[in-house]
């Protein structure tokens, strides 16, 4: 199971594996979730796309 993300980004350098904007750019944030101002939100069902596969 991979880490959970942080709900805050801390901006260390070098940046740490539990960043929410590190996890999202690597593409392993969890589904349903989505970084906003440096912060981890939860997406609505309604905003949520689909990515074709």
């Amino acid at each position: 199971m991979p880490p959970k993300p942080k709900s805050k980004c801390c901006s260390d350098k070098p940046a740490c594996k539990r960043c929410p904007i590190q996890m999202m750019k690597k593409g392993t944030l969890p589904e349903g979730y989505t970084v906003k101002k440096r912060k981890l939100v939860k997406v609505k069902k309604k905003d949520r796309v689909k990515i074709a596969a």
